[in-house]
């Protein structure tokens, strides 16, 4: 039986991947969208893009648009103007379901059992919902979340990018008591890249799916070894799926997690206790590997599920 997730998001390019392979392994019961690697509107519009790309008919709830107590801040220098540079854009047809994610997070985590939640954005929907109704908390199957770093960051030295966009939101979700709670952040995405050999697979597949996919891999590519130097480029939310769906692939470790909010340094760091003992509270499965040659043929199998335009 396929796990039932709510996908939040911000698409994003590596989102886009994430919805792509959540349609086929996995029961998606809705989406919900956040800023973050766009502004608002924008997540909201590729949200529905991808929906009616892969012909995933389930409803999207636009929500916050800033975080918390933050100014709302980007990535246009990783995924463009858009949050999905590189591929032509068709128009979209659908308009979002409500302007309410975090009370579609709310009613559809109550009125089903053993949903996971999926936060591959900023975490603000998410905390608004805990925050709002404490009950969800017992109630979900787990989160598995893209985010933080149980090293380096990638905004800030300390700093992953959905973490820092809104760390108040994020020590709210670390701290609310969701279990299992996984974390794939930076440390282990970064052992789960592509690069060209991986776009030339896509295109042999020969759908529409595959094609736009292999698209925007590249402008992502080009955009982010602008940025790093060449570094192998890495799928991040993919993880936050996979971790769910398959999580044999990973190796995972107990940790206490906190979020620093206040850092003039640090502001955003998940600050990863490594040293396996104390009186904190172990409250996160922290991912440190990755099987990412198996990772990339299920990435590739699922690619080829789509029909053949």
């Amino acid at each position: 039986m396929k796990p039932k997730i709510i996908i939040d998001c911000d698409p994003g390019h590596d989102d886009a991947i994430a919805i792509m392979m959540a349609c086929q392994l996995t029961e998606i019961l809705g989406i919900t969208t956040v800023s973050g690697n766009a502004p608002l509107d924008l997540t909201t519009d590729n949200a529905l893009l991808l929906t009616e790309l892969v012909g995933l008919n389930v409803e999207v709830h636009a929500g916050a648009e800033k975080p918390l107590l933050l100014p709302p801040r980007h990535a246009e220098e990783a995924h463009g103007k858009t949050g999905l540079d590189g591929p032509s854009r068709p128009k979209v047809k659908r308009s979002a379901n409500s302007s309410d994610a975090v009370r579609f997070i709310i009613d559809t985590v109550r009125d089903n059992d053993d949903v996971w939640l999926v936060p591959i954005g900023p975490l603000t929907n998410v905390a608004l919902a805990v925050q709002q109704a404490p009950d969800i908390v017992e109630r979900v199957a787990g989160i598995s979340i893209m985010g933080g770093s149980a090293t380096v960051g990638n905004v800030t030295a300390t700093a992953e990018f959905n973490v820092w966009a809104d760390p108040h939101a994020a020590s709210i979700v670390f701290s609310a008591g969701l279990q299992p709670f996984r974390m794939a952040g930076l440390n282990l995405t970064h052992k789960f890249g592509i690069d060209e050999q991986i776009i030339t697979d896509l295109r042999g597949i020969n759908n529409q799916v595959a094609d736009f996919a292999a698209d925007l891999f590249d402008f992502y590519l080009m955009s982010y070894q602008k940025r790093t130097r060449g570094q192998r480029v890495p799928l991040h939310d993919p993880c936050a799926v996979l971790a769910i769906t398959h999580p044999e692939l990973f190796e995972f470790e107990l940790r206490n997690v906190t979020v620093e909010t206040e850092g003039v340094y640090t502001r955003g760091m998940t600050v990863v206790d490594q040293r396996g003992w104390g009186d904190q509270p172990l409250n996160c499965e922290v991912a440190y590997e990755i099987d990412r040659d198996r990772g990339m043929q299920i990435f590739l199998e699922t690619m080829e599920t789509y029909t053949v335009s």
